[in-house]
């Protein structure tokens, strides 16, 4: 594209690009991060920001591949296929590409979707686990091979341990040997050019036969091989060299199949070095919570709560831009130090991080307007060689611009027309605003000249904004208010400064009755603003707590719905279990009573015919008993004042419901009441009598558990207790994954389709484990990680079938 280096060295794209490089592994990968352009074609930019979010979105899923430290083998392939030997070192550069080329392809193969717009990249690895296990056996290191290499090579090297070994044992005898212990300088044994010998004194050298293979700093000691071990140090040498010829053909056989495999291995390292970079894209999206903006060159720019990259995350106030839709020209007004500057920067080089394939630091719904030209002035370039002031300066950056600006151009000014006169530079600057406009460019610029935002406010297309300032903390909030001039504050600044009331007063009375006015117009703007904006937030923060207030009470009515069912279904068998007991009972007394008429004429039949009479009424006070609906209430120590009698009105307990005695108490102390339209045997317990003339006052009885089977300890769907979270952050993986699964399990049974497990990040090792494991579960309906405002990817939501 036209944007030259300056423009994207004043908007600091360099210093991301650096960012970005340091997250790659290789050298070609950290090259290209820094030689990454802005592109001004909308299907290029489009599919380089769909391939970085593509990488994110597979990090998530899977955990980042791993990525090596690999180094571009091509000129060592090129020598192999010209029929040269490869070093050791070369081959060991070549085995990390095809080490490389196997880790990516692993990874790749666990993806679910294959279809990615990174695909055909995973599509030109070619692996070759053969060759590459055989020099990972073979090779050590640089500069040695191993035994391993192969039989042959081992069987050398072992004839060379074994032959050493046998020298040794004869010198070593030598050494010991007190005939010639006085002839060395040391009992020692010691090699000299590759051969074994001992150090005798130099006075003794016709004492000791031999060949002599050097003498000592001083002379006084000769190094000398006995005659008895001349034969066998030979043999050395000539296993030695065997080892170096069979050393030499498996170097000659692996530079060979290297170069029958070069364009293979030539296209895996092209392919592992573009996925190293686009990882690094996803990583440094990731790690500055970034999102995949929405892609036009219409020249409309929409962000949400964005960020400057290069300020700390813990001190950068995210601000919200427009512009494109109903204005093409965006005038910023406000203090100094109020972050003017910042927002310029900011949309500039988030338009241009975009451009080159980067995801932006913002929320969900940002979207950036691809532009053939980005031209920037900020900043003081003022140049004391070329005799120029701050405003010359300014002048010919802004005649560049106006040079190469059109419709397709971003233009970026700060402080337009500062520097010089503020009447004549006022008016050049709307000048310049009104020419940039007519070109149909997309303009923001910040200015402190009234006059300019006077022409933002009666031009069309021309938008006021400002940064905000808290006069009461003297602090600007650094927060972007659009469709609002800013104040300078120029006197309040002043004031909080230090500067004398008297000065400040005097030059309030200086200002001119227009410019008061204006001024006037802007604070009343700015406080309704400002009561609008609290209004607002009172107006969402009660929604929200009315919608939090439906959705509990919802949540109350369907738990008392579902209470209410299950009580009526425990009465409903209840009353079968009552009813069924009846009849049973009264079947018992149809066949007793049969088998009296059978005894009729038997002796005793009159004391029988009591005895049964007797057991029917106490079945059946029984079974009054059984189908009270009211569960019983605890007995205190009331006791009546007299005998009930017909007519009596009571209060019964378990009820609180007045009723009338019907039939007086019988000899168990049970008697019928009629209470509205029910009459129901009660025991005279659950009685109080109410004295007309003196009302009784009304007992508080307590409570007492319902008789039946206990059903304490046993939880069922709508009482067991459950939380959708769980945090295993901390966790080995093995702990994390059974933790879970017990997790999992009870949400389950309690009816749970939506559940957060909390992890963290980490090392990504108890992460990889719960997503793996999620993948089999038979309880798991799906998952994903996290959103911004949820944990991202510290967090995973799973849905359960």
């Amino acid at each position: 594209m036209n944007t030259d280096n300056l423009n994207c060295d004043i908007l600091e794209l360099d210093k991301v690009l650096e960012m970005l490089s340091a997250l790659c592994s290789s050298k070609d990968s950290r090259a290209a991060a820094l030689a990454v352009t802005p592109s001004d074609d909308l299907y290029t930019v489009k599919t380089e920001v769909g391939k970085t979010a593509s990488a994110l979105e597979m990090s998530i899923k899977y955990g980042t591949p791993g990525f090596y430290s690999i180094n571009n083998v091509s000129a060592s392939l090129n020598r192999a296929k010209a029929g040269g030997t490869l070093s050791l070192g070369e081959l060991l550069e070549i085995k990390k590409v095809l080490g490389q080329t196997n880790e990516l392809t692993r990874w790749f193969e666990q993806a679910e979707d294959k279809s990615t717009p990174l695909s055909y990249l995973f599509e030109q690895l070619f692996p070759n686990k053969s060759l590459w296990q055989r020099l990972e056996t073979a090779i050590l290191d640089s500069e040695n091979l191993s035994d391993d290499a192969s039989p042959e090579l081992r069987s050398i090297r072992n004839k060379i341990a074994k032959a050493g070994l046998k020298i040794r044992e004869t010198l070593d005898k030598m050494i010991k040997s007190p005939s010639t212990q006085k002839y060395l300088q040391e009992s020692i044994v010691t090699m000299r050019d590759g051969r074994f010998v001992v150090p005798v004194k130099t006075e003794f050298k016709g004492n000791v036969g031999g060949l002599v293979h050097g003498t000592s700093a001083t002379g006084s000691t000769l190094f000398i091989e006995p005659i008895s071990v001349v034969e066998a140090n030979n043999d050395i040498r000539i296993l030695q060299g065997k080892e170096q010829d069979e050393i030499h053909r498996i170097l000659t056989e692996f530079s060979k199949e290297c170069a029958m495999m070069q364009p293979q291995i030539e296209s895996s390292y092209d392919a592992a070095v573009k996925l190293d970079l686009y990882f690094a894209k996803a990583n440094l999206g990731a790690k500055m919570r970034a999102v995949n903006p929405e892609i036009s060159d219409d020249g409309v720019i929409v962000l949400n709560k964005a960020r400057h990259p290069l300020i700390d995350e813990n001190k950068v106030v995210p601000i919200n831009f427009s512009s494109g839709e109903s204005y093409n020209v965006l005038v910023i007004t406000g203090p100094n130090t109020g972050g003017k500057t910042v927002t310029l920067k900011t949309v500039g080089l988030l338009t241009l991080m975009t451009m080159c394939g980067l995801l932006i630091p913002a929320s969900d719904g940002c979207r950036i307007s691809v532009y053939k030209k980005i031209l920037a002035d900020i900043g003081d370039r003022q140049s004391i060689e070329q005799s120029l002031s701050t405003f010359s300066s300014h002048m010919g950056n802004v005649r560049e611009i106006l040079e190469k600006a059109d419709s397709e151009s971003l233009v970026l000014i700060d402080e337009l027309g500062s520097g010089t006169d503020p009447v004549e530079g006022a008016a050049l600057a709307v000048s310049i605003i009104e020419r940039l406009r007519q070109f149909g460019a997309t303009v923001v610029t910040t200015t402190h000249y009234q006059e300019i935002k006077l022409y933002a406010l009666d031009t069309d297309g021309v938008e006021n904004a400002s940064c905000e300032f808290d006069v009461e903390t003297m602090k600007p909030t650094y927060k972007l208010v659009i469709g609002s001039p800013g104040k300078s504050n120029a006197f309040a600044i002043s004031k909080n400064l230090g500067i004398d009331d008297d000065i400040i007063a005097y030059a309030e009375g200086l200002i001119s009755e227009d410019n008061r006015r204006f001024e006037t117009i802007i604070d009343n703007l700015e406080r309704a603003r400002i009561q609008l904006e609290e209004n607002n937030r009172l107006a969402e923060k009660y929604r929200a707590e009315a919608e939090k207030l439906r959705n509990e009470l919802e949540e109350q009515r369907k738990k008392f719905y579902d209470e209410k069912e299950n009580e009526l279904e425990k009465a409903r068998r209840q009353a079968s279990d009552i009813v069924n007991r009846v009849q049973r009972e009264s079947q018992a007394l149809v066949d007793e009573l049969d088998q009296l008429r059978k005894e009729k004429e038997k002796s005793g039949f009159t004391q029988k015919a009591i005895d049964a009479r007797h057991k029917q009424k106490s079945t059946m006070n029984k079974l009054y008993k059984e189908a009270n609906p009211v569960s019983e209430q605890a007995d205190d120590d009331y006791v009546l004042p007299r005998p009930l009698k017909k007519g009596d009105t009571v209060l019964i307990t378990d009820t609180k419901r007045n009723g009338i005695v019907v039939t007086p108490p019988d000899d168990k102390g049970m008697c019928f009441v009629q209470a509205g339209i029910m009459k129901t045997k009660i025991d005279v317990k659950k009685l109080r009598l109410v004295e007309k003339k003196q009302p009784v006052k009304t007992p508080q009885p307590q409570k007492k558990k319902p008789r039946g089977v206990s059903t304490k300890g046993v939880e069922n769907r709508m009482t067991r207790r459950f939380s959708t979270e769980l945090d295993i952050r901390g966790y080995a993986s093995d702990e994390g994954v059974h933790e879970m699964d017990s997790f999992i399990d009870n949400c389950v049974m309690s009816g749970v389709s939506m559940v957060t497990v909390i992890h963290g990040i980490g090392t990504g090792v108890l992460k990889n484990a719960i997503r793996n494991h999620l993948r089999r579960h038979p309880s798991v309906k799906s998952f994903r990680p996290g959103v911004y405002g949820e944990g991202e990817d510290g967090v995973t939501v799973i849905e359960l079938k």
